[in-house]
C-alpha cells in the first residue's frame, strides 16, 4: 500500500527479457536501504525487490505488467518514480493508493501557468469501464506515474476519458512529471474508494 508521494526517481540501466517477464536493474540512492522481497512502487506499479548489488536492484515485471502499464515501454536510461510502502502510523500525505494501475494514458496537452504546470491526459472509457471505477471525479485524487493528484476538468466523451492535473515547481522537478510531454504514456490509477462504491452498488442492484 503507497500514499503517491514519491520519494526519489531511479535510473534504469539494464532491461531483460526472460519468456514473457521483464527483470528491471535500477540505480536508486537508497538502495542500501532495501531488502530482497521488499515492495516498491515504480511509476505507479508495486514490483517486488528480487536482487541487490551494490547501488544496483532487479525487480520483474510480467506480461500483465507490462501490457497494463508503461512499463512495457520503458528503455535504460529512462527515469521513474519510487515509493517505498506506507508504515503504520505514519501521516497519510496523499491518499490510498494500491500499486495495481489500471490503464495508461496518453498526455495531450502541456503547458505552464505561472510558475506552476497544466497537464491534460485522455484514456480509454467505456461505461463498463465506468461501472468498476474507472472514472474522475472533480477535486477526487488519482494517481498518474505513482503521484498522488487532485482531480481538475474530468470529462468523458465518446469513449474516452480525459482528467487534467496541475503540478507545482517542487513535484515537476523531483518526479519525472517535467520528462512528460505530449505523446506521453503513464500509468493512471483510480481512487479505490470509487471501485468499492461502485462495487457495491453493483451488487445492490442485482439482489
Amino acid at each position: 500500500m503507497f500514499s503517491g508521494i514519491v520519494e526519489t526517481m531511479a535510473q534504469i540501466v539494464k532491461i531483460e527479457q526472460e519468456q514473457g517477464n521483464k527483470h528491471f536493474t535500477l540505480r536508486n540512492p537508497y538502495t542500501e536501504a532495501l531488502k530482497i522481497d521488499q515492495s516498491i512502487a515504480h511509476n505507479g506499479v508495486c514490483l517486488t525487490v528480487v536482487k541487490i548489488d551494490g547501488d544496483l536492484y532487479t525487480v520483474t515485471a510480467m506480461q500483465e505488467t507490462l501490457c497494463r502499464t508503461n512499463l512495457g515501454e520503458a528503455k535504460e536510461g529512462d527515469w521513474v518514480n519510487l515509493e517505498r510502502s506506507m508504515l503504520l502510523g505514519e501521516r497519510l500525505d496523499g491518499h490510498i493508493v494500491q500499486g495495481h494501475v489500471d490503464q495508461t494514458a496518453r498526455c495531450i496537452e502541456v503547458r505552464e501557468t505561472e510558475g506552476s504546470w497544466y497537464y491534460r491526459f485522455e484514456y480509454e472509457s467505456t461505461k463498463e469501464m465506468a461501472q468498476r471505477g474507472y472514472f474522475c471525479v472533480d477535486k477526487g485524487s488519482v494517481s498518474i506515474n505513482g503521484v498522488s493528484l487532485t482531480v481538475c476538468e474530468p470529462d468523458v466523451v465518446d469513449g474516452k476519458g480525459y482528467v487534467s492535473v496541475c503540478i507545482i515547481p517542487y513535484t515537476y522537478e523531483y518526479t519525472n512529471f517535467h520528462a512528460i510531454k505530449v505523446g506521453s504514456v503513464v500509468n493512471i490509477e483510480f481512487d479505490i474508494l470509487g471501485k468499492y462504491i461502485c462495487r457495491m452498488q453493483e451488487l445492490n442492484a442485482e439482489e
